[in-house]
């Protein structure tokens, strides 16, 4: 089951936060075809959103065809994300906790950490 969290300070509004959050469930596999979304009282409860808010963001996941909602049943992934091998993920997981926690130690702080893998990304594309 995923829990959405909803952090106030990003900018990001509530809603895209929620969507991207079920965007990367579905890419690293924690979410596949079938499974429920959880409901939208059980998202209000968790993360203090407004109902709409929650809405919004399943909406906008059935509109990029994502999830489907099923009349008195709940929202459901109806498709999925990512190419990556499963096992892969595990083991590149581990390993990029392992090295956000020797970043942590060298005193780096978030946007320092989002800083450099962008640069890593861009100097992969050229």
């Amino acid at each position: 089951m995923v829990e959405f969290r909803v952090d106030r300070g990003s900018g990001l509004p509530a809603y895209l936060q929620i969507a991207q959050q079920v965007r990367e469930a579905l890419r690293l596999g924690w979410l596949a075809p079938g499974d429920r979304l959880p409901a939208v009282r059980e998202v209000v409860a968790t993360s203090g959103v407004n109902p709409n808010t929650v809405l919004k963001a399943y909406r906008e996941l059935e509109f990029a065809g994502l999830v489907e909602a099923r009349q008195g049943a709940g929202t459901f992934v109806k498709a999925g994300l990512g190419t990556g091998d499963r096992a892969a993920l595990g083991q590149l997981y581990r390993e990029l906790a392992e090295w956000l926690r020797r970043a942590r130690l060298a005193g780096l702080e978030d946007e320092d950490v989002y800083a450099l893998l962008r640069t890593a990304l861009d100097g992969e594309k050229e």
